[in-house]
């Protein structure tokens, strides 16, 4: 009887995790190095005042990620290759240049806080953590099969837990947390809505679009839903699954993002330090300020540099292969990490390019960090626009059929759309008035 109550929790724990994919790597990947840099900065300069920010994205991040999932999974295309059908070439060029720019400049920053973390855990070169770590991500994507990378990418995404674990390490005000987790604080001057402006840029991203999109579309062609160019054969069953697993993908960000911000708020706003310049600067600065148990500032450094280490190596691959989606897309490239690289070769060269130009960002005297928070506010402005053209897209019954948006869907993907942009025009505002 043990046995067979044993065999069937197998079973339904693998179900499980064969339904976790593009939405769960999308969700992971977004607590990116630069993404950790963000919300540390966040914590450190303004203690718990954006704390509400992680709880008030989520329904929000949902709706737009399952929108461009979905779009992705009805048609058996990518969000820039609709876009270009619907609105044009010049519209999608647009889009296709700001992504491939941004993207660049977040790989670079990614690659170098790796970097920088592993030089926390071990005795290396900053130019060889670099140069190893960019070996490492392009081995994997270009040399791999997707069913192997995908469950590369699936397993990395448990480098999320690291940041889980670092709450807990640190000593809490539980009730503290809990009012500035639900209760909303905003202060109307430049510095505080710049700083929510890149939370927002770096939370709900069009980058994010772009990947889960086509990966819903790779994810299709696995599974043998899409063959010969026409659209998949779906059910709701199917639909289902993507809404579960992009949920759980968000959730799993935004409790990070939440952990991030708390840990940094506690440990170094607590502390009077209120700028981090990098995501291995925060692990670095938590070491001598935790005194929960002897040793808890090493571990819990150690903890965070690691996280900092398996979601870059996760999130690069994502950057550089939305960016090659995007251009393949816009170009008609045959575009699928399903292909061999003699097959595409153009989508496996953006790939390259855009991994080794972010790399070389950390030896021409550029700073990665503040070309990266320029990034994330760039990123937060331009995903106004994208929002619009997703939500119009997914409720148009003549692209997606039965599957166009319901009441809900349509609802928190306006309010997302005018929440993001709010945050965009009130930036500017203070900038123009202070």
């Amino acid at each position: 009887m043990s046995t067979q109550k044993h065999s069937n929790n197998e079973n339904l724990f693998r179900r499980f995790l064969n339904i976790l994919g593009p939405g769960l790597i999308t969700g992971a990947a977004d607590d990116d190095p630069s993404g950790i840099a963000t919300y540390s900065q966040t914590g450190a300069q303004f203690g718990y005042g954006q704390l509400w920010i992680a709880v008030f994205t989520l329904p929000l991040m949902t709706a737009i990620q399952e929108a461009c999932a979905r779009i992705g999974l009805v048609t058996g295309k990518g969000i820039v290759a609709v876009v270009k059908e619907r609105y044009g070439m010049k519209m999608t060029v647009g889009v296709v240049l700001l992504v491939l720019v941004a993207n660049t400049i977040n790989i670079g920053a990614d690659i170098g806080a790796m970097a920088a973390a592993a030089q926390l855990v071990a005795p290396v070169s900053f130019v060889v953590a670099t140069l190893g770590f960019t070996t490492i991500i392009l081995v994997l994507e270009i040399f791999t099969s997707y069913r192997v990378y995908a469950k590369i990418l699936k397993w990395l995404a448990l480098s999320l837990l690291s940041y889980v674990v670092t709450v807990f390490i640190v000593n809490e005000p539980w009730l503290t947390l809990l009012r500035a987790t639900f209760v909303p604080h905003i202060e109307f001057n430049f510095a505080f809505l710049f700083i929510i402006t890149g939370v927002i840029g770096t939370t709900i991203s069009p980058y994010m679009f772009i990947w889960e999109a086509s990966e819903e579309v790779e994810d299709a062609r696995e599974r043998h839903l899409l063959r010969g160019g026409k659209r998949p054969k779906l059910g709701w069953s199917d639909i289902r699954r993507m809404r579960l697993d992009n949920f759980i993908g968000m959730l799993s960000s935004n409790v990070v993002s939440w952990c991030i911000i708390v840990t940094t708020a506690t440990v170094l706003h607590g502390n009077g330090i209120t700028n981090i310049a990098t995501s291995a600067d925060a692990a670095k600065a938590i070491e001598p300020l935790v005194h929960s148990f002897p040793h808890a500032g090493h571990v819990a450094k150690v903890i965070f540099a690691v996280g900092v280490i398996g979601l870059g190596l996760l999130a690069v691959p994502v950057l550089s292969g939305s960016a090659s989606y995007a251009v393949a897309e816009a170009f008609n490239w045959r575009a699928s990490l399903a292909y061999k690289l003699n097959r595409a070769h153009g989508f496996y060269g953006v790939i390259t390019i855009a991994t080794l130009v972010g790399l070389l960002i950390n030896f021409v005297g550029i700073d990665p960090i503040k070309a990266l928070i320029v990034t994330a506010v760039i990123n937060g402005v331009v995903a106004v626009p994208l929002i619009f053209l997703v939500a119009r897209i997914a409720d148009n019954s003549e692209i997606m059929g039965e599957y166009k948006s319901g009441r809900l869907s349509n609802i928190f993907l306006w309010i997302t759309f005018l929440f993001v942009g709010a945050a965009a025009v009130g930036m500017f505002a203070t900038y123009f008035t202070k």
